[in-house]
């Protein structure tokens, strides 16, 4: 459906083995001969381009290069484990159910084996041949799509076509502007296909209706789970079940309750970096909203970005926190060194931009990772060791407590607002 996005499945299921990352650019204009498959290990010193998985042109370094063939060799690693246990186990292992010849105690042990599996399956990346069907049974997307007639989607989209509202205005406005570079997304299909979803979600959930960064959401949506309807439900079951509440609304309280929760963690996990930040006036807010909102989606590469809602989908928002925590324990060193608001922010953007290896950020088994980036993970994790582990009650209990403040301040603003 998506052309270059379509990718073909051996027998088995598994990706076929696709060439590594050609160089199609490079500033320095090297001549042919300089660029070949055996990419130099030392630190690159031009520019080049490429494309990544899902068809976006991606400019970094050799060294990106480097990191994006092995991380792709990972990905196929991965999908014969999982290949594996389906032919073992049986397809959709994972959603597994009494069938009545198990006993209760056999039936318990087995789905809490099949729970702690996936849960460590995912976390080292879904394969992106079994993303979509994956995403839509740990997610409960699919048992959404079940409570409601099977054309519920099309008659939705019928039901819209032509109306216009202020969440249609700003949809129309927003889509020549949502990963202009991506050749799909920025084809008329592309934005006619992303149009339907936001548009048909927009009427699903008034109270929603439409908010800038749910374009971003949605597209990279569209493009892992391949037809409209399945990104469709994946988008409200990200709305109305993974996230937290009034995430989106008007007053986006639901995202300044993150952004409390988010400056609390940073102040008793990195409290050197909070109390840095603070003397520097740096409002966490600058960067972390774009995070929240575009849940990653336009910081970090679109491979990192997946692997990232690999772990949402199935663990919940708490995976947010801890890649925020993560990019800003990462640079904690250069951060401290920091003495304008401006270098914070472009430290933290190329941070962010050159992410290639998202087990640097989910933090990943050490014998996944090539041996040339075990010194610089070793480090990593010991940075992860003192932020601590975050479970979603953690979470809860701090959006809790934050709650309130948030409400008062958007109380007062809006009766402000009102003696204008």
């Amino acid at each position: 459906m998506f052309g270059t996005l379509a990718q073909r499945e051996e027998p088995n299921g598994v990706v076929p083995r696709r060439r590594a990352y050609w160089i199609t650019w490079a500033i320095s204009n090297p001549r042919p001969s300089d660029i070949t498959t055996s990419l130099p290990k030392k630190k690159a010193t031009f520019s080049v381009k490429f494309e990544d998985m899902y068809g976006f042109t991606v400019e970094g370094n050799i060294d990106d290069v480097n990191v994006l063939n092995e991380v792709r060799e990972r990905v196929r690693d991965q999908s014969r484990v999982w290949m594996d246990l389906e032919a073992s186990k049986g397809a959709g292992w994972y959603l597994q159910t009494n069938d009545g010849r198990m006993s209760v105690v056999s039936l318990k042990l087995s789905k809490l084996t099949n729970t702690i599996t996936l849960k460590n399956l995912v976390r080292k990346g879904i394969p992106p041949t079994l993303r979509p069907k994956v995403w839509l049974a740990v997610s409960g997307a699919e048992k959404k799509r079940s409570t409601v007639p099977e054309s519920y989607y099309d008659d939705l989209t019928k039901a819209t076509e032509g109306k216009v509202t202020p969440a249609t205005k700003q949809i129309d406005h927003d889509l020549p502007r949502t990963f202009p570079s991506h050749p799909w997304l920025d084809s008329p299909e592309g934005q006619a296909s992303l149009r339907r979803v936001l548009v048909g979600y927009s009427f699903r959930d008034s109270d929603v209706g439409y908010c800038q960064g749910l374009n971003y959401v949605a597209a990279l949506l569209l493009l892992v789970m391949k037809t409209e309807e399945d990104a469709f439900w994946m988008l409200a079951v990200l709305l109305e079940n993974v996230l937290v509440s009034d995430c989106y609304t008007d007053n986006l309280s639901g995202c300044h309750v993150e952004q409390r929760v988010f400056k609390d963690l940073l102040a008793k996990k990195c409290p050197r970096i909070a109390a840095h930040l603070e003397a520097m006036k740096f409002d966490v807010s600058l960067v972390a909203t774009e995070w929240f909102l575009c849940l990653f989606a336009k910081s970090l590469p679109s491979e990192t970005t997946l692997r990232v809602w690999d772990v949402l989908f199935n663990e919940g928002a708490k995976v947010l926190f801890h890649v925020a925590l993560a990019i800003f324990k990462m640079e904690e060193e250069e951060l401290l060194r920091a003495r304008q608001i401006g270098e914070v922010i472009d430290m933290l953007q190329t941070t962010t931009h050159h992410q290639y290896n998202p087990d640097e950020l989910l933090m990943m088994r050490l014998d996944l990772l090539a041996a040339q980036q075990f010194q610089a993970l070793l480090a990593l994790i010991v940075a992860f060791e003192k932020i601590g582990s975050m479970t979603t009650n953690t979470i809860t209990k701090e959006r809790k407590k934050q709650e309130p403040a948030v409400m008062a301040v958007l109380d007062e603003r809006l009766k402000r607002l009102n003696t204008l």
